[in-house]
């Protein structure tokens, strides 16, 4: 007996503490009026009462007592009014939905289910979500709603109708969350061209929920309720992110389903890149250095002063065979790829043309961990739309990922830099701010001497260069051929790859597909790694020659 009496003790405590509160707002809600409420919400607590006294004890309180609530609320509705009434009456509090199974205004302030009701707010569609957070949320009338949406009070009832439906089907639905909102997956990325104005497309791509939205879309167009699932995002949420990046062009909307604007190249198939590559490099990187020896040993030995500058001999022939494996990539590609010039919307740079100013393109990477060579970008000194249409400035610098070399050399240069730089290798230093010329010595690029400045990175000088006579062209073109005949191999290898995957929405997208096929190809890396291998390259990777890769072409 104690037992029973101390249980139910406990029982009425877990009802005014918990329930009393919420129990008088669902009954305001119903009757619309505080006095009524009042008296409702007494004759429940009653009932409950009086119940536990006679010694019944629920299997579950809380669902018992909201029992108790709805049948005492449906009582009490019975006696205030007929059905007709009930259902054709001016207010939406007239739409009861008792004939629905559990009612959503019941569900909503059920402890339990409060959870559930904020997880079907968040992936409803807006056109619902906005009516039933106006209406349920922020207590609106049906008037003013449909006042502040321009819709009839008949629409508005309407839609509140059915965004009840809704919100039931979901609330009594096992909502499954995709694997990438607990685990999500990270994307590399190959950037090419010139950056917008507001820094895009970086200043999107990085973010980790970005990332995975791309690759949930690139795998399965979706919409954006099953995106917001697979990602575990709310819909609102959802809704602007998808909104920002179909503005910024990195996705594109086709009716209602959203699809990634750019290649995603699989861990699989880079696996199995990498694993051809190695195959062919040793053979490729002989090739190439056999090339780049006979054509470097012409220029030294027919004119001397074709280059200038003071780096060193093997950092300058690690600048050298990147650029002559550069001649072979672009010179047999030719034959596969569309000339960008015929392709609409593609920019004097060759790449595509994006909002705010932007020409860029973008190959996205799946995470791979396996061995392959990392990879070599080149970098020149223009960083936005407004340095793009200014007068070129033939700066580059290769810049390598191998054992976090990248990381040592120099921050990329502004336009005004390699200005700077192409002025004191013309021997008119003094044309340049102070500013820059103390900056460009810290990096290292250019030296103080006694009649002013020098550059300290590789300098070629085209009027120096003789032409180069028919036979002896033959005879470079003739090496080059077996390294293209290489290269061209392992390219056919890749492009097989991206097309065995390219999804259905970029199928008929050639030029995606020669970017996706140029980018994740790319050899400079492989050919860089196989030349230290062989001691034919040797670049410190503690202390990194700041010009290591950088050369200028006037």
């Amino acid at each position: 007996m104690q037992e029973t009496n101390a249980l139910r003790d406990e029982l009425l405590k877990e009802l005014t503490v918990q329930h009393m509160e919420k129990l008088f707002y669902f009954c305001l809600k119903k009757t619309g009026s505080h006095t009524e409420a009042e008296d409702l919400t007494q004759d429940i607590a009653l009932q409950i009462v009086t119940a536990l006294n006679k010694g019944i004890v629920p299997e579950c309180f809380s669902a018992w007592v909201w029992k108790i609530a709805k049948n005492r609320y449906a009582a009490w509705a019975k006696e205030k009014h007929s059905k007709h009434e009930h259902i054709a009456g001016g207010s939406i509090d007239d739409y009861d939905m008792a004939d629905q199974g559990a009612e959503i205004l019941d569900t909503m302030v059920h402890t339990e289910q409060m959870t559930l009701l904020r997880r079907e707010l968040a992936f409803i569609k807006r056109e619902y979500r906005d009516i039933l957070v106006a209406y349920y949320i922020e207590d609106e009338s049906v008037r003013s709603i449909a006042s502040s949406l321009s819709l009839t009070e008949s629409a508005v009832q309407q839609r509140l109708h059915r965004a009840r439906n809704i919100l039931k089907e979901g609330m009594e639905m096992a909502r499954e969350f995709g694997k990438l909102s607990y685990k999500p997956e990270n994307i590399g990325y190959i950037f090419n061209g010139c950056r917008g104005e507001n820094n895009e497309p970086l200043n999107y791509i990085f973010r980790g929920l970005c990332k995975n939205i791309l690759l949930a879309a690139y795998r399965t167009p979706a919409t954006a309720e099953e995106l917001a699932m697979e990602v575990g995002v709310a819909l609102p949420y959802m809704e602007e992110e998808l909104n920002a990046l179909v503005n910024a062009t990195l996705m594109k909307k086709n009716g209602n389903k959203y699809e990634t604007n750019f290649f995603i190249v699989s861990a699989e198939a880079q696996e199995k890149i990498a694993k051809h590559l190695k195959q062919i490099t040793p053979s490729l990187t002989k090739a190439a250095i056999d090339a780049m020896e006979f054509d470097i040993g012409w220029r030294n030995e027919n004119c001397p002063a074709w280059h200038e500058g003071y780096q060193p001999a093997e950092i300058m022939k690690a600048a050298l065979l990147m650029d002559e494996a550069d001649t072979i990539n672009f010179s047999f590609r030719k034959q596969f790829n569309k000339d960008a010039s015929e392709v609409k919307g593609i920019g004097p740079w060759g790449h595509t043309i994006r909002p705010h100013g932007g020409e860029w393109d973008l190959l996205g990477t799946e995470n791979y961990h396996g061995e392959r060579p990392d990879y070599v970008s080149l970098t020149g000194c223009v960083s936005g739309p407004l340095e793009k249409d200014l007068p070129e400035i033939k700066f580059r610098q290769f810049r390598f990922d191998y054992k976090g070399i990248e990381s040592k050399l120099p921050p990329l240069l502004t336009y005004a830099d390699g200005k700077g730089i192409e002025s004191v290798a013309n021997g008119i230093w003094n044309e340049v701010e102070e500013s820059i010329l103390k900056r460009l010595e810290e990096y290292g690029y250019i030296k103080k001497t006694e009649d002013g400045y020098l550059p300290t990175i590789l300098v070629m000088r085209k009027e120096k260069n003789l032409k180069m006579p028919p036979e002896v062209k033959a005879q470079l073109e003739k090496l080059r051929d077996k390294a293209r005949e290489i290269a061209s191999e392992h390219y056919l290898f890749c492009r097989n790859q991206i097309l065995a995957e390219v999804p259905a929405f970029l199928k008929e997208d050639t030029f995606q597909i020669d970017h996706a096929c140029a980018n994740i190809f790319h050899i400079r890396g492989a050919i860089f790694e196989e030349a230290l291998r062989m001691s034919y390259l040797s670049v410190g990777t503690e202390k990194v020659d700041p010009t290591l890769g950088a050369y200028l072409v006037l």
